[in-house]
């Protein structure tokens, strides 16, 4: 490593301004500080340093959704094997199977996503952000396995465009880019999204084309009152199964179990709000526990139980990926308690009482996201307004 650094310090001084290839200063810059840390030091000014900077973090996120992305993987192998009634593969086989189904949007996402941002940074001559490296990962795993690759491309596309470079860039969007991306799609495309998902086939010659059923939200939103909540073939679901995330659904969001792997390496690194994490499972906890009290045949997820509500679908990976997002979410510390309940909430009301869209993780974030910086305003003010009254108390 060190003589290929060598290498590379003995180009640079052609990418610098006034060099023969200064007009691709910010690609170089991007691939260099991604392979190295950069030795030069601020020399002027008051700075605070630390080692966490922004690619740290970036690459801890990526560590701590490799949990959820390589079950996820394997997950759609079992599935596809489920389903065409060809389940006795070892386990490798299945994991590649998955993998080489979800490897076209992975790609797709990020060439897009990544081209997108290096021809933005290279005509502002600005540096090229650490963020998409999460965004890029993330995107894909909160789809459907069998979303066209071209579809993902133009929402990918609109949400970088759209969501992010118009508003300055990394640390500058106020929604959450991943998200924007999904809904997109749901909106745009609503039959790819609609909570029925595909199985496609890679070329087995015992596999079917294709196989398709509703995930389990799905199910219930098209029933007519209480139904179980069943699986691939349709046996049913236990809350175990629900819990380890065998089930077919957006490949990297299933499972809960991988999800709280994610969430510890997440907490003990410092990066996301455990603040948010809790509020948000409480506000979950409490809407489910209200919306089943009062449930309804009009409304048929009304009757699952709190802790299904919590390992179905992609509440848990929301909360614990997508609502802690430290430049879409609140700053004060009260405000990531009032943030965090809210999505919460939101998201189980979304889901039960809104049958034509069974999944509400989503628009809550996103919503949440909206609100982040008048909960923070109205907080401080608070504080400062309750400062006041102290100090004339105090004076008087």
């Amino acid at each position: 490593m060190k003589g290929l650094k060598k290498k590379i310090d003995n180009v640079k001084p052609q990418f610098e301004k006034g060099g023969k290839f200064s007009s691709l200063h910010s690609v170089f810059d991007g691939f260099y500080t991604f392979l190295f840390t950069p030795n030069e030091t601020s020399r002027s000014g008051v700075h605070i340093h630390d080692a966490n900077d922004s690619k740290r973090t970036m690459i801890m996120v990526v560590i701590a959704l490799l949990p959820c992305c390589l079950f996820g993987m394997w997950n759609v192998g079992l599935q596809h094997a489920i389903a065409v009634g060809d389940a006795d593969h070892g386990l490798f086989h299945l994991f590649f199977y998955g993998l080489w189904a979800v490897l076209p949007q992975i790609l797709t996402a990020y060439i897009v996503g990544l081209g997108i941002e290096f021809i933005v940074a290279q005509i502002r001559g600005h540096e090229i952000q650490e963020g998409f490296l999460v965004s890029g990962i993330l995107i894909p795993m909160i789809c459907p396995v069998s979303t066209p690759s071209w579809m993902l491309a133009v929402a990918v596309a609109f949400a970088v465009i759209f969501a992010k470079e118009v508003f300055g860039g990394t640390g500058y969007n106020f929604l959450n880019v991943a998200l924007v991306t999904r809904a997109f799609l749901f909106f745009a495309y609503p039959s790819q999204m609609s909570g029925d998902h595909v199985f496609v086939s890679l070329g087995d010659d015992k596999a079917v084309d294709g196989f398709s059923g509703a995930t389990p939200l799905g199910q219930l939103a098209a029933s007519d009152g209480p139904a179980e909540v069943l699986g691939t073939l349709g046996a049913p679901l236990d809350l175990s199964q629900m819990f380890l995330g065998l089930y077919p659904g957006s490949w990297g969001e299933t499972s809960t179990l991988c999800i709280i792997i994610g969430m510890v390496i997440l907490l003990a690194t410092g990066i996301a709000s455990w603040r948010i994490i809790i509020s948000g499972v409480a506000g979950g906890l409490l809407m489910s526990v209200i919306a089943n009290h009062f449930a309804t045949p009009l409304y048929p997820v009304t009757y699952l139980s709190p802790l299904e509500q919590l390992c179905l679908g992609g509440f848990a990976f929301a909360i614990v990926f997508m609502a802690t997002d430290p430049v879409t979410a609140c700053r004060t510390e009260i405000g990531k308690y009032i943030y965090g309940f809210l999505i919460g909430a939101v998201a189980i009301i979304i889901r039960c009482y809104n049958t034509g869209y069974p999944e509400g993780a989503m628009l809550a974030v996103l919503l949440l996201n909206c609100f982040a910086p008048l909960i923070d305003w109205c907080v401080v003010n608070a504080n400062i307004n309750r400062r006041m009254r102290r100090a004339i108390v105090k004076n008087q």
